[in-house]
This record gives structure tokens, C-alpha cells and sequence, in this order.
């Protein structure tokens, strides 16, 4: 499948994206990833090893939009972190004023 990354045209088969990616270890997925055997990639990672241009160069969107036109699973959120799963969430309030007891004029 032909496709343009970072206005570069590639050539990527799914094939081909398995062999770049076979003994590469996933980083830390914070973002957009996709899956390809049984891990999970980053994927600005993923654009990394297949195009070998630096991660900068290229948006997520356009190595989600090539991995999804070659039939691998793209995700939005990193695997831990599910949407609402948040745990609880504390706030801090103030319960005066700092450095005063009343209105400060003006």
C-alpha cells in the first residue's frame, strides 16, 4: 500500500511492518498506539522504526491512518488508563484568604 508520511511516499505491506517491528520493544504508551502481534506500540514509535525519520517530522495521525488502511488496531488511550477509571480526585481549597481576615480595598 502506498501512502505519504510526513509528505514522504512509502511503500508499506503489513508484512513489511511486522519484520521492522519484530524485537523492537514497546516504550511507555502516554498516547495514540497500535497493535501489532501482541504488543503495543506507541505510535509515533511505530512511524519511527518504519519510515526512520525522527518522530517530529511526522503526526501520530498519519501513522494511525497507514496502520489502520493495513488492518492493524489503532487506539486512542493508552491500556491502563480506561476512560473514567480515574481513581478518586482531590482537590485543595482554601478555607481563608491568605495574609488576611477581610476584603482588601482598593
Amino acid at each position: 500500500m502506498r501512502c505519504v508520511i510526513a509528505r514522504y511516499p512509502f511503500d508499506l505491506t503489513r508484512t513489511g511492518v511486522l519484520a521492522s517491528m519484530k524485537g523492537v520493544r514497546p516504550e511507555l504508551v502516554t498516547g495514540a498506539s497500535v497493535t501489532i502481534g501482541r504488543r503495543r506500540y506507541p505510535v509515533k514509535q511505530v512511524g519511527q522504526v518504519i519510515t526512520r525519520q525522527d518522530p517530529r517530522d511526522f503526526t501520530a495521525g498519519e501513522v494511525v491512518r497507514a496502520m489502520t488502511r493495513l488492518g492493524f488496531t489503532c487506539h486512542d488511550r493508552p491500556e491502563d488508563a480506561p476512560v473514567g477509571a480515574g481513581g478518586p480526585t482531590v482537590l485543595r481549597t482554601a478555607s481563608a484568604p491568605l495574609g488576611g481576615t477581610g476584603p482588601v480595598a482598593v
